[in-house]
């Protein structure tokens, strides 16, 4: 690959739309209308830019459905890309599409590419509160290019045991980390909240975070009426927060064209590094509930293709819709819990914001900045789909690497993944088992009204459960450390049981 032809990114945009009336609230389509021109204006360009695209994706909007967004985006901002993509859910999708992008820029396939994505659940549960008309109708014409894997998070079996949202599932690896470091409830808890803290103190320094406010580690553990529990062991302030509205995009060419753009070097950050991989695909399948071996290849990938290793990053943003999963992204790239960098640059989804699919979009635009303050600066950005499940990894500086921009098929090196062996799944188990995982979820007002268990029969097999409905069985769990303890599991129409001894 000619040296010209290496990819690299010039100009990013964020916006975070706060206080607005929901009638004079800016849409999806029209935040990113906005961060598509703060990308060229980042670039040192003007609109005018724009009208060059040949490329241009949007993220999967969760909150506000558009027929085609891509091409009604394109519509307002003048440009006729021959190329209109919208992805996949997931929010590993931002950083997969920057990888892409940058494969199809060095083999000369792209020459000025557009990469956006944007949410407005803030304003959208508001305007329903209030009964407020949102007259959004930019919905562009056919339809868009899908990019991106389709496949469902779940399975109908998981689904029906409770498996079926983030704040439902995420504490299963929680609480699997906790024994897996063989740490007590007590201890976990505190490492838990100084985790948060130090991620809500970025947060509070930065202009397009939700949440400007620094909270200490016992605020954010402490169970209130403002911070009731969810899925145990995680209070509210552990969660990603999707109820905001905000957009971020990024510009990406090839060195040659930016030069013919005029487009200062000083502009410019190279991706150079970059890896994609996925795990066992539904979590009831996976290998453990401590790790992620495609997470860990992923960042493996990344890191040889940029020369470096994790000791010589200077700033990360790993994925923090919940702490479980910055902790794996922590643990599979070699990081030590006391490492005094810094895991995130935004502050992470629950104190940034988690605009749905689009995060990762925020933590690559602040990564741009970072490496730009910083010459010889190197950043790394992971960013995850559904359930620990899909991972990208990105390595960011505004130094290029040495010598030329191969990226290595993912394809490659899936399969290494796809021949790991994983616990056969027992459908209607029966007997004595022990649980492997579990959490106990609570509604709204901080009540627990179900427990989901995810055990091991003698066998060696898994299987998904929940207990009978009692207080006191909920109550035991978030008690003590209930990961090895023992019961009997049976199955009835479909629906496992497990009654555990505690």
């Amino acid at each position: 690959m000619s040296e010209d032809h290496t990819p690299i990114l010039i100009g990013a945009g964020q916006l975070t739309q706060r206080d607005v009336d929901p009638g004079e609230a800016k849409e999806p389509l029209l935040m990113m209308v906005e961060t598509a021109r703060r990308a060229a204006a980042d670039a040192g360009a003007d609109a005018r830019l724009l009208l060059q695209l040949d490329t241009l994706a949007v993220v999967n909007i969760i909150g506000w459905h558009y027929p085609n967004a891509p091409q009604a985006l394109a519509e307002q901002l003048g440009a006729h890309p021959t190329q209109e993509l919208y992805t996949t859910v997931g929010g590993n999708t931002p950083q997969w599409l920057v990888n892409e992008t940058a494969a199809q820029i060095a083999a000369g396939g792209v020459r000025l590419a557009l990469l956006a994505g944007a949410e407005a659940v803030h304003t959208l549960i508001r305007a329903r509160r209030t009964n407020t008309e949102l007259r959004w109708n930019l919905n562009g014409t056919g339809v868009p290019t899908r990019v991106g894997d389709p496949r469902p998070g779940t399975t109908d079996h998981e689904t029906a045991h409770g498996l079926q949202a983030p704040a439902a599932i995420y504490p299963l690896f929680e609480n699997a980390l906790r024994a897996h470091y063989g740490i007590t409830l007590s201890e976990h808890r505190s490492r838990l909240g100084a985790l948060c803290s130090r991620m809500s103190a970025v947060a509070a320094q930065n202009p397009y975070a939700w949440f400007q406010q620094e909270r200490s580690a016992e605020e954010i553990v402490t169970v209130t009426p403002t911070n009731r529990l969810i899925g145990f062991p995680y209070p509210k302030y552990m969660n990603a927060i999707i109820d905001v509205d905000q957009s971020a995009a990024v510009l990406m060419t090839s060195v040659a064209h930016a030069r013919e753009l005029g487009i200062d070097p000083a502009r410019w950050v190279y991706l150079r590094g970059c890896g994609d991989a996925y795990d066992r695909w539904f979590v009831s399948e996976r290998v453990n509930y401590h790790s992620s071996p495609a997470l860990r290849l992923a960042g493996q990938k990344a890191l040889a293709m940029a020369g470096v290793s994790v000791d010589r990053i200077d700033h990360f943003d790993l994925y923090s819709c919940f702490p479980s999963a910055v902790q794996i992204a922590r643990d599979m790239l070699g990081i030590a819990e006391n490492d005094p960098r810094s895991l995130t640059v935004t502050g992470g989804l629950p104190y940034h914001g988690g605009p749905g699919n689009n995060y990762g979009m925020h933590a690559i635009a602040t990564m741009m900045a970072k490496v730009r303050e910083t010459r010889g600066a190197i950043g790394l950005v992971s960013a995850l789909g559904w359930y620990v499940t899909k991972h990208a990894t990105g390595i960011y500086s505004a130094t290029p690497k040495d010598g030329p921009w191969v990226r290595e098929d993912p394809a490659v090196y899936q399969s290494e993944l796809d021949r790991l062996p994983g616990p056969p799944l027992a459908m209607e188990p029966q007997g004595r088992a022990q649980i492997e995982t579990y959490t106990v979820l609570h509604d709204r007002e901080g009540t627990p009204i179900r427990a989901i268990i995810i055990g091991r029969l003698a066998d060696g097999r898994r299987f998904l459960a929940n207990p009978p409905e009692s207080r006191s069985i909920y109550d035991a769990l978030m008690s003590r450390e209930a990961v090895g303890s023992a019961g009997t599991v049976s199955s009835k129409n479909g629906m496992n049981c497990f009654e555990p001894e505690l």
